[in-house]
């Protein structure tokens, strides 16, 4: 897909899909008022992700080279949390919740991924 534009929309329903199924998961840790919630802050990680996660990664490099990508975990983990810390109406309680939250979203990217792939 070459359209920036609809890259940016297809990682807005990821984020907003994973966010969704990470709450229904782990309901005690992550905490929010309505769906529009969810949707605003999946807008926010989306383009969290688009714009400070290359860096992020590049910066860690050497951590995901001697981890053997495990690294990649945490910074997601990183980047749902700082979507959290910026985005108030979202609240997660605590790291850990943010880092499983960004593994419910990496599993639903990779899904969607796939059958995007297929078509």
């Amino acid at each position: 897909m070459r359209n920036p534009f609809a890259r940016l929309c297809i990682r807005w329903f990821v984020c907003v899909l994973g966010l969704w199924i990470a709450s229904r998961v782990i309901s005690t840790d992550i905490h929010y008022a309505s769906l529009y919630v969810i949707v605003v802050a999946g807008l926010i990680l989306a383009l969290l992700n688009a714009i400070i996660k290359p860096f992020l990664v590049i910066i860690s490099l050497p951590a995901i080279l001697f981890s053997l990508g495990i690294f990649m975990i945490i910074i997601n983990g990183f980047m749902v949390f700082i979507a959290s810390w910026l985005y108030h109406p979202l609240h997660i309680t605590n790291f850990w919740s943010a880092i499983f939250a960004g593994m419910v979203i990496g599993l639903v990217n990779y899904l969607v991924s796939k059958v995007i792939e297929k078509d």
